[in-house]
């Protein structure tokens, strides 16, 4: 038996922590120790059924987990080897990492880099993973540290913590764009070198606006995207990762066919195994340990499911580590 938090949708939707048989673990060719784990937007989701994410019922819930290999038929994998995970349908069509035991696919592991413990990776976790996605391909795209202010929005949450702090670090000017004013002094403790209000990108906005920004790391969507790409200077970059503000995207064509401004999506759940060891591995390099600290809010697996109610209410800072062990 394992301790795991499983989400039922019979007789009607409920989310617990339930000691689950061991024979009921699902098909995969590495079974994990899961040590830590962590809450991601689309956990909360979830966790609180706010969206349809789980195709598969029952479910346990968490998209990442970092642990130990117990057992492994997969030829990359050997017990007592230290993994990360993240993505893959994992919480949604597979069961998932907010658990003390998960069977998975060797080809979606990663190996835990040896600069972080399995706690700091789930600080990390995908939001952070996805910062660094965002931040390469604004890298890859020709955005340097001297060519202007780059924006991040969402800056409070996972993504946009992890993006400030590792875009600060790599010598980049940060703007980072809030509605939680009383977080000030923790986004400048991250890195960021001003701050503005959500309000003057989540309105709807001209589809062409002064320039400003080299780059931006989006985490929202909808209006705030669309004022964002409307602000880019010329040939500056777009990453775009979420949705927390809606799916929509009210533009035009103008910021593209004018000033020449790239708009890059970026998946972090089916990525290239390559593309997530070289985003790991920067991560290691490249983000300041120290600052992780700041963003992390710790809870035991029990506390889960009001810390995804919690941070579905936008009461949660930085990243939620859920301790498994």
């Amino acid at each position: 038996m394992f301790k795991a938090l499983l989400l039922e949708n019979a007789p009607s939707f409920s989310a617990s922590v339930q000691s689950v048989d061991t024979a009921r673990l699902p098909a995969g060719d590495v079974t994990v120790a899961v040590a830590y784990s962590t809450l991601n937007y689309k956990d909360g989701l979830a966790i609180t059924n706010r969206s349809p994410v789980v195709r598969q019922w029952p479910m346990v819930a968490g998209i990442d987990g970092a642990g130990t290999v117990l057992e492994s038929t997969h030829p990359d994998w050997k017990p007592g080897d230290a993994f990360v995970h993240n993505g893959w349908g994992v919480g949604e069509t597979h069961w998932g990492c907010l658990a003390e035991r998960a069977r998975l696919k060797g080809d979606w592991l990663v190996r835990l880099p040896a600069a972080f413990t399995p706690r700091q990776a789930m600080a990390i976790g995908t939001a952070g993973y996805t910062a660094m996605l965002c931040v390469m391909a604004l890298e890859d795209s020709g955005v340097e540290p001297g060519a202007g202010e780059v924006l991040v929005t969402g800056a409070t949450g996972g993504v946009g913590s992890v993006a400030v702090a590792l875009l600060s670090r790599l010598g980049y000017t940060v703007v980072a764009s809030t509605g939680k004013a009383s977080e000030e002094a923790y986004l400048r403790q991250l890195g960021a070198a001003a701050i503005i209000d959500r309000a003057a990108l989540a309105q709807p906005g001209k589809p062409f606006q002064k320039e400003r920004w080299a780059g931006v790391v989006d985490a929202v969507g909808s209006h705030t995207l669309a004022n964002a790409l409307a602000q880019t200077r010329y040939g500056g970059t777009v990453a775009a990762c979420g949705l927390a503000q809606g799916m929509d995207l009210p533009t035009s064509v103008m910021p593209f066919i004018l000033r020449g401004v790239s708009l890059i999506g970026i998946d972090s759940v089916m990525a290239p195994r390559a593309l997530r060891q070289r985003a790991w591995d920067r991560l290691a390099r490249d983000l300041d340990l120290s600052k992780l600290e700041h963003m992390i809010d710790e809870v035991p697996l029990e506390g889960a499911v009001a810390k995804a109610q919690a941070l579905m209410d936008g009461q949660v800072r930085g990243r939620v580590v859920v301790r498994i062990a």
